[in-house]
């Protein structure tokens, strides 16, 4: 690809020196921009002399690139015969070339400094326009912004990861340590003030006094509140060219660092921002934190493994040969031994066993306290970072709310005339789409009444089928299979309600990207936790409690109701966790290492001819850096990092009961989430602008939503779901060894089943002859609701006392913002002391008249 580059001169790049030397606050009067002209340079061939992040002369930062694509029909329509092009597409080229023009001559007059470049070949020209602020404009809009800037710089300690003082302290070698150069210092701070400016450290060095983001913030202001047209209609900003398509991208440039090992977050916030920052460290502090509730957990499960092969009840089932006829599980399915369930009972009580109820607990508490805990971390980094007194100003609209919004009001706030959409429209819109949303819900139970009568027809063909081997394992099959095709239609299902939910709001007009961003969120999250959690409630809390009883089967469409397998439905749900989180963190992990290596090949392949790469340089390495920052994909948000996160917390939360290798199996997919985002965010995706954030916004709140549900679901599950309170029952009120548990829980079949098929049965119920419930199953139901409540309490009370024992700000922080707010008064102080004093010697020396 050859590259041309437009000749500096002052109707262009205007002097700094001349602009804003002497008062940065004014404007200079600059000739406009032709962008035909650009068409009429030399080209300078492959080579462009300057260096990665710097303007042609070697001095100038890059703070920021705007580009836009042109094919060579439309430069041939520029520059000569008019009368090829149809009217539509003239009009469209003639309007973004208009608005392009006085955006540019807006930006030259807001003081920017500019250099363009233009990359061209046999498809189409990419147009690079490279911006720097110059230090008068960086001021003037630094205190704008009241960005904060440091006073005194504070004794950087090292902060080692939790793993790496673990290892150590145990004194085995970490492979993942790696010394992280460079480390960034930390400084007490405070709002710029101009004329406070000798007060702050390194005012005198003023190509390094704001860091790249700050400059990076600044530049975004002024190209988000530049007009290029009316304001009434909505004509200012970038975001609103790009969504014209008037600009193809705008963004700043990497400076392509990449970090495999650990991730160091002050490096990751000095480059990307402070919002991108805190989702690595809440990653990483929950990954942290998986980690003793893994180990927990594995401890639980080689206990269950123990168990399983000390258990009196299994003992029985195993040894009973032909003493318990069971009844048939289907009306063309033969009776059959309980003794041939021996295997998957046994697997049972890998996690139906009294660890489990601990570990419910355990998990519980673990939940709270981890966002209690998180709590504290996000107060100690925002102040680290100089979030803490962080409040959003009034936000602009966003440019597809501008450019669709049917009439104009005056902002009560900043008084001008902005797009206007009423809100009973929108609360109108929003309750259609909620209607949307119920429908979908509707879908999802569709699909899994299919997934439930899959199983039943495939258990009952695969019964019939003759073989022994595959006759006894004919439930398993069916479970197995199930769960694979509930994973698929989960998978399908979210896809198709992504693309619902972004039309759905984008059609209610929020004003705000924040109001926009929480609405998404809210829908989606909606709908994803009824889509991935619908199948494991159903196997936790309905599966099998409307079964009936022999000669009196409830049915579905015809087909009787499903009834636990032999392990009981506690295996199975372990079952469905295992292949939906497990599966669904498999498959997220390959797209995120192939989709976005496929759409950066798909990308380039559009814009670039074949021979874009010589011989010499085959990864393209010597060309300019913002042509290979605009070859990679532009950033696409935190949203589906959130999503995937929270609701892998859900699933070793809510579920856990049934699955003590969960917490496992989320720490080892993270481990590797670290790195692929690190990967993503560094090697595939744009450098993204900079946005500051006090924590995870509206994802903390899911997360205690999350937590609640948590303690409830585990509630019932080991009330109604679980073998504890059964066995317990039995051990007080029958047997303390729990011999003949077995024949206790089993029923027999009523006498006319029995008349009517010349055969005695039994079932799993606590019912009498008749069918009717018995005694034991009300005891047992007061059993299980009491100790529902009872559990319920005592996780509250002692997460509440959690509450209250740890603070949400650390006391090292808070003496910290005092010392922070005692210097920055003191630093006032005496810079008013100064003027005082100057003030009078000056009158002094005035000479008399």
């Amino acid at each position: 690809m050859q590259r041309r580059k437009i000749k500096e001169d002052g109707n262009l790049i205007p002097d700094e020196q001349n602009a804003y030397e002497n008062d940065y606050g004014s404007l200079s009067t600059i000739n406009s921009i032709e962008i035909s002209q650009l068409n009429k340079q030399k080209t300078l061939g492959r080579s462009v002399h300057s260096t990665p992040n710097f303007f042609s002369d070697g001095n100038t930062r890059i703070d920021f690139v705007l580009a836009w694509e042109s094919d060579h029909q439309d430069l041939e329509e520029q520059t000569g015969d008019r009368e090829t092009r149809t009217p539509k597409r003239g009009k469209s080229l003639d309007m973004h070339r208009m608005w392009r023009q006085s955006f540019l001559n807006k930006l030259q007059k807001a003081g920017l400094r500019m250099e363009t470049h233009v990359a061209q070949n046999p498809k189409k020209l990419v147009y690079f326009v490279l911006l720097n602020a110059p230090w008068s404009v960086l001021c003037y809009y630094a205190e704008d912004l009241r960005l904060r800037v440091p006073l005194q710089a504070v004794p950087n300690q090292a902060v080692l990861n939790w793993s790496h003082r673990l290892l150590m302290k145990l004194g085995i070698p970490n492979i993942l340590y790696d010394e992280v150069p460079d480390l960034p210092l930390d400084y007490y701070t405070c709002h710029f003030k101009a004329n406070k400016l000798p007060w702050f450290l390194g005012s005198n060095h003023h190509d390094t006094f704001f860091s790249s983001t700050q400059r990076h913030r600044i530049l975004y202001e002024i190209l988000a509140t530049t007009t290029y047209g009316d304001p009434k209609e909505g004509h200012v900003g970038v975001e609103r060219l790009l969504n014209e398509e008037v600009f193809t991208a705008a963004f700043p440039l990497h400076d392509w660092r990449k970090w495999k090992k650990y991730q160091p977050l002050d490096h990751i916030r000095r480059y990307f921002g402070e919002k991108i920052a805190l989702y690595f460290a809440w990653l990483g502090f929950y990954t942290g934190w998986l980690f003793p509730a893994a180990i927990v957990g594995t401890l639980v499960f080689i206990i269950g493994i123990f168990m399983m092969f000390d258990d009196i009840p299994a003992d029985e089932i195993c040894n009973s040969g032909g003493r318990y006829q069971m009844c048939p599980l289907c009306k063309s399915c033969p009776y059959w031994n309980i003794s041939t369930i021996c295997p998957m009972f046994k697997a049972g009580r890998l996690f139906d066993h009294g660890g489990t109820v601990f570990f419910s607990i355990f998990m519980s508490l673990w939940a709270v306290t981890f966002l209690e805990y998180w709590k504290r971390m996000n107060a100690t980094l925002t102040y680290r970072w100089d979030c803490s007194e962080f409040e959003d100003v009034e936000e602009r609209p966003r440019p597809q709310f501008t450019a669709m919004a049917p009439m104009t009001t005056k902002n009560p706030i900043t008084g001008e005339e902005e797009p206007y959409f009423p809100r009973q429209n929108r609360f109108n819109r929003i309750i259609a789409g909620s209607m949307v949303i119920i429908m979908m819900i509707a879908v999802v139970v569709m699909f899994l009444i299919s997934i439930i009568l899959y199983r039943a027809i495939i258990a009952m063909v695969v019964s019939r089928s003759g073989n022994f081997l595959v006759v006894a394992s004919a439930s398993r099959i069916a479970s197995i299979t199930g769960s694979v095709v509930n994973l698929i239609f989960i998978l399908i299902l979210s896809r198709i309600y992504l693309a619902l939910a972004h039309f759905l709001t984008k059609w209610e007009m929020h004003r705000t990207q924040t109001m926009y961003e929480d609405a998404f969120t809210f829908k989606v999250f909606v709908f994803e936790f009824v889509n991935f959690y619908s199948s494991p409630i159903y196997i936790a809390f309905f599966k099998g409690r409307f079964v009936g009883y022999p000669g009196h089967y409830n049915k579905l469409l015809g087909i009787r109701n499903e009834d636990c397998g032999p392990g009981g439905c506690l295996i199975e749900l372990a079952q469905e966790l295992l292949v939906i989180m497990v599966g669904k963190q498999i498959i997220n992990n390959v797209q995120e290492i192939l989709i976005p290596k496929v759409k950066a090949w798909w990308h380039r392949r559009n814009l670039l001819s074949k021979n874009r790469w010589s011989k010499e340089d085959p990864e393209g390495l010597m060309n300019p850096l913002w042509e290979r920052d605009y070859e990679l994909l532009p950033y696409e948000g935190l949203f589906a990092e959130y999503l995937e996160m929270v609701l892998q917390f859900g699933f070793i939360t809510i579920f856990v009961a049934a699955c003590p290798l969960a917490p496992l199996f989320a720490l080892l997919n993270n481990w590797v989430e670290i790195r692929l985002d690190a990967q993503k965010f560094v090697c595939e995706y744009r450098r993204p602008v900079v946005e500051r954030a006090q924590g995870i916004g509206i994802w903390f709140n899911i997360l205690e939503v999350i937590t609640h549900l948590a303690v409830i679901s585990n509630a019932f599950l080991i009330a109604f779901t679980c073998d504890f309170l059964p066995r317990l029952y039995y051990q007080y009120t029958r047997a303390s060894n729990l011999q003949g548990y077995v024949d206790f829980t089993l029923a027999y079949a009523p006498k006319s089943f029995v008349l009517e098929n010349n055969a005695t049965c039994r079932y799993r119920a606590y019912r009498e002859p008749s069918g009717r419930y018995s005694l034991v199953y009300w005891n047992l139901l007061a059993i299980r609701l009491g100790f529902i409540i009872a559990f319920e309490h005592v996780v509250f009370f002692i997460a509440r006392l959690i509450d209250m024992m740890v603070p949400d700000i650390p006391e090292t922080v808070a003496i910290k913002v005092k010392r922070e707010q005692y210097l920055a008064k003191q630093a006032l102080a005496e810079n008013k002391a100064l003027v005082e004093a100057i003030e009078p010697t000056s009158m002094a020396q005035q000479p008399g008249p």
